[in-house]
């Protein structure tokens, strides 16, 4: 979703038109370059049955599935465009969407000064489904004094339940980066989920109910400096001790990427747990940079990243640290 919300903020800033087309069956017109072979399908009589058929199209759910996209920048005038239209239509069966207004469940409000970006209709739903239109809303996604283990409670006797409105929630997070640290939280009861999970999960939808139209705002300010923040808390898993580190990624201060994760290793201080954190940014960052570019944006600015931490900043400033610091 960041190279999405990249194009679309990038577009935003250079005053592109967003135009959406579907194309039906996309996945038949793939050719399928591997070598990939399946059972005959039932209905399908053959003579000898210890035949198998070997596929020539990239049909949906393959490993070596289409994940190729191309965005089409057009700087001409109506009648290439209607030209280009011509033919993809003639080369597919093409469904015009017109203007970008609902996009994988994100929708878009154009205003004079950018785009707002939501999941007004998904948040709803979820409420709807969980019986929580009702509940009383509350102001924050977790209770401040939350401490959830995972071997603590009476186990759910349907975790599936739990699983898919966690997952729901997850999928939230693309619009709504304020709950997730608290979806990554509850992310760790999975395997065997728990009624205080459960609970603290509906506490999520209850601080959702407070405000299901809020999104991220892309502004069409013309600035494309890039800035990030990043931040983390030390052995913040009381089972497995590890550190959960975060960050938030800003173009022409527009939110386009963020994460909040457990770390994968214990941090034997807190400098070592701020410095693993300033380590994922930077690596995003410069996959955030090398996309920009492609997309004709021009990043001449030096990319600023503000952590909280004196230590790491002394950690990242001298090379005789760098050694000893595993990330």
């Amino acid at each position: 979703m960041t190279i999405v919300r990249a194009l679309i903020s990038t577009a935003v800033k250079k005053g592109w038109d967003l135009y959406q087309l579907d194309v039906n069956n996309a996945f038949l017109h793939g050719d399928l370059h591997e070598e990939v072979y399946m059972e005959i399908p039932q209905g399908l009589k053959v003579e000898d049955t210890q035949l198998v058929c070997r596929l020539r199209k990239s049909l949906y759910g393959l490993k070596q599935q289409g994940e190729s996209s191309v965005f089409v920048a057009i700087y001409v005038d109506d009648v290439i465009l209607k030209v280009l239209q011509t033919y993809l239509h003639n080369q597919f069966k093409i469904k015009d969407l017109d203007k970008l207004h609902y996009f994988l469940g994100l929708e878009m409000l154009y205003k004079d000064d950018g785009v707002l970006i939501s999941q007004r209709k998904f948040t709803t739903d979820i409420l709807k489904e969980y019986d929580c239109l009702g509940y009383s809303a509350v102001s924050s996604p977790l209770e401040s004094s939350i401490k959830l283990r995972a071997e603590e409670g009476t186990l759910l006797s349907d975790p599936s339940y739990y699983r898919k409105l966690v997952g729901k929630l997850n999928f939230l997070t693309n619009t709504r980066l304020d709950i997730a640290y608290s979806v990554q939280y509850l992310s760790q009861f999975m395997q065997a989920p728990r009624e205080p999970h459960l609970k603290a999960a509906i506490h999520v939808l209850r601080y959702l109910k407070n405000d299901p139209t809020l999104g991220i705002f892309l502004s069409n300010d013309p600035s494309y400096k890039v800035t990030a923040y990043c931040d983390s808390n030390w052995a913040a898993c009381p089972d497995s001790r590890r550190s959960v580190s975060g960050y938030l990624v800003l173009f022409g201060g527009s939110p386009i990427s963020w994460k909040s994760k457990k770390q994968t290793t214990v941090s034997l201080s807190s400098a070592e747990t701020e410095y693993r954190s300033l380590r994922k940014v930077v690596g995003e960052l410069v996959w955030v940079q090398r996309l920009l570019e492609e997309l004709t944006v021009p990043c001449t600015d030096p990319i600023q990243v503000f952590c909280d931490s004196q230590a790491v900043v002394h950690i990242a400033r001298n090379p005789v640290f760098h050694e000893g610091q595993s990330t």
